[in-house]
């Protein structure tokens, strides 16, 4: 390839968490090249949704990659440890399970070891999955630690993420990608420049007359969609019918109460309400549908199940449940927002960001930006969000309200084939058909909300059918003590936070 063919320069519309994850990992890439500029032009006066505060595994991999030392980023995005999602009221009214980070323990010979735990249901057994995770129960009793490098312990099966503030977060990437040689700059775009003919982006126009040019731009300019949809108008896939939420209020309080290392997910009437506890304060917010609740009564519902002082006046946020038909289209890619969305249940909007940095690394192109690489690209993304879309759905759809019409709605409407292929071979057989080194969300996982979420195994996997029940009540009993020991052997989470991470601006105790 001749020299003049490389892309010398990347432009990156759009700050945020977006623009500073991709504006930092193309840095620390590129850089080691030595032959490609990063520039981020952003502005002040426009305000990020912001409201982004809890992450999934692969954050913690990301942070890796990019060199930033664990208790210096918690310290300074004032951050906590996540090791799951408590989700209240899901299933039915007074019900709650957990949706746990890491995996369960073995099972007999290749038997995963829900089976055995279905095998023992039968005989009569009702402890709950939940039981048998250690994430679950270093997260009831309020303990915390990092996985074990030791595969044989127990400790090693937990997965652990954060909760961290989003512009915090930012404000650190932006001062990490500097330091590799990131320019920034400041200013409104007022005109988007194209080539006349093949209409490949060439240049930005700020409101004061100066011009920001390219070879490969980078669209993280939120749900507008500068470039990918205003400019190059790429179209959109709304996934509404599936995900009727399409409004959030988000506030935040005062710190109260014991810091939990996981978030808490509560279903309301029209939707649901999360609380994500930080080192400084407490995120709160309420998803919901406009066609089952008024944004006034959603807002009351918020407020009347906050715990603690409001630090702000809610934010309303409206968004489309939904992705591009083309996240890279001619020389742009869209990260982040301007990409897709999926209400944050999952926590999955930063990692849609980190997921399409590797896929446009993974397919970097030329100046000629081959329509080849582009629609590999598409076609991984699409990927991405279907899998992260389904298990979101999945929620919805399995749930048992019969007090308010939204329930009533999700349980009964069509889902997508793989979700109730998904549905329909645990209810025949306990199994859950889930490809790990693939998929965002593991067996693990799956199961977890399969289960958590009410559906109940028909019949059991043949293979466990053929164990003697008995034989698997002293080997879970036995489990169980175990992991309740190791748990609650470890170090509370308020304690390791204060020993190794805590932000100097954080007064008083956790």
């Amino acid at each position: 390839m001749s020299d003049e063919r490389l892309i010398r320069k990347i432009v990156i519309v759009g700050g945020g968490t977006a623009g500073w994850m991709t504006a930092a990992l193309l840095a620390s890439v590129l850089s080691k090249a030595g032959q490609c500029r990063v520039e981020l032009v952003e502005s002040d006066d426009i305000g990020t949704v912001g409201v982004g505060e809890a992450t999934i595994p692969p954050i913690v991999a990301f942070n890796r990659m990019l060199g930033l030392d664990e208790h210096e980023f918690m310290r300074e995005t004032r951050a906590t440890f996540k090791l799951g999602i408590e989700f209240r009221d899901w299933g039915r009214l007074g019900h709650s399970y957990f949706h746990p980070f890491g995996k369960f323990p073995d099972g007999p010979d290749l038997l995963p070891f829900h089976q055995m735990w279905l095998r023992a249901r039968q005989t009569g057994d009702q402890t709950p999955l939940d039981d048998y995770s250690i994430a679950w129960r270093l997260a009831r009793h309020g303990r915390f630690c990092r996985p074990a490098a030791d595969a044989r312990s127990l400790l090693s099966r937990v997965g652990y993420a954060y909760h961290f503030d989003a512009g915090l977060y930012a404000a650190h990437l932006r001062k990490h990608a500097e330091g590799m040689g990131v320019a920034r700059t400041e200013g409104r775009i007022v005109e988007v420049r194209q080539h006349p003919e093949s209409g490949f982006i060439l240049g930005v126009r700020l409101e004061d007359g100066r011009e920001v040019g390219g070879d490969f731009f980078v669209d993280c300019s939120g749900f507008r969609g500068l470039l990918i949809e205003e400019t190059l108008k790429a179209g959109f896939e709304d996934w509404q019918h599936w995900l009727p939420c399409d409004r959030a209020y988000a506030v935040p309080t005062e710190r109260k109460g014991p810091l939990r290392p996981y978030t808490q997910s509560t279903a309301h009437e029209a939707g649901w309400q999360w609380r994500i506890p930080l080192q400084h304060r407490t995120g709160n917010g309420h998803v919901f549908s406009s066609a089952y609740m008024s944004e006034q009564l959603a807002l009351d519902r918020l407020v009347q199940n906050l715990d603690a002082p409001a630090l702000a006046e809610p934010r309303l946020i409206r968004f489309r449940a939904g992705r591009r038909r083309k996240a890279w289209d001619k020389n742009c890619v869209a990260i982040g927002l301007s990409s897709g969305f999926l209400e944050p249940l999952e926590s999955t909007s930063i990692h849609f960001v980190q997921d399409a940095i590797f896929q446009l690394l993974i397919n970097f192109p030329d100046r000629s930006c081959d329509p080849l690489f582009a629609a590999e690209y598409n076609r991984c993304i699409q990927e991405s969000y279907e899998r992260a879309r389904d298990f979101v759905i999945l929620h919805y759809k399995l749930n048992e309200r019969t007090d308010a019409p939204m329930w009533r709605h999700t349980a009964e409407m069509t889902v997508p084939d793989a979700i109730q292929e998904r549905i329909e071979h645990y209810r025949a057989s306990g199994r859950v058909h889930v490809q790990d080194q693939v998929e965002l969300f593991s067996r693990a996982s799956w199961l977890a909300v399969l289960n958590g979420q009410l559906l109940q195994a028909e019949r059991i996997d043949p293979l466990a059918q053929m164990y003697d029940a008995a034989r698997f009540k002293p080997l879970l009993g036995g489990l169980r003590g175990l992991i309740d020991d190791a748990a609650r052997a470890q170090m509370s989470h308020e304690a390791y936070i204060e020993q190794y991470c805590l932000a100097p601006n954080v007064n008083g105790p956790l």
